[in-house]
């Protein structure tokens, strides 16, 4: 009677799943902008609106009206950049299970992406660096177009169409 003893297998992410996983995470951080940049706007908004406005004393040189207006749209502009933290901050708290896996594959596309993206000193104004982070990539098509993407900037760069 031979017993047979089965080897646990540590769970593993493939790459589909892992960008997949990925582009969700994007879409997280983009829907939450919205509402954190509502709410910056409204809470400039209400607090600016509410203050007591001299049109006769400058605020550091500048109307207040102005002033005011610019604080509010400096409000807002906070919540547009405070988004997409509280996004991946929310996403994480769900994927609790999975964050182990997760990081190690961002650690390793993050290789992949370092060793084969192209050297930002060939860009100019006129040529930027196409994704040069991959920031969009979420599936295996993306990321094959990706790295097309920079061979083709590669190539355009060292020997230039005449």
């Amino acid at each position: 009677m031979a017993s047979t003893s089965t080897k646990h297998k540590p769970p593993t992410l493939n790459w589909p799943e892992y960008l997949t996983i990925r582009g969700q995470k994007r879409k997280w951080e983009t829907v939450m902008t919205i509402p954190f940049t509502i709410g910056g706007l409204m809470a400039g908004a209400s607090y600016f609106g509410s203050l007591e406005m001299d049109p006769t004393k400058p605020i550091l040189g500048i109307e207040p009206l102005f002033f005011y207006g610019g604080c509010t749209a400096a409000c807002m502009g906070a919540g547009y950049l405070i988004g997409p933290s509280v996004g991946a901050a929310c996403w994480r708290l769900t994927h609790r299970r999975t964050m182990n896996l997760i990081d190690a594959r961002d650690r390793e596309f993050h290789k992949r992406i370092v060793k084969n993206r192209v050297d930002p000193q060939m860009q100019s104004a006129t040529n930027p660096v196409p994704d040069f982070y991959a920031e969009k990539v979420s599936s295996l098509h993306q990321y094959r177009q990706w790295l097309r993407d920079q061979a083709k900037y590669k190539r355009k760069s060292v020997l230039p169409e005449m």
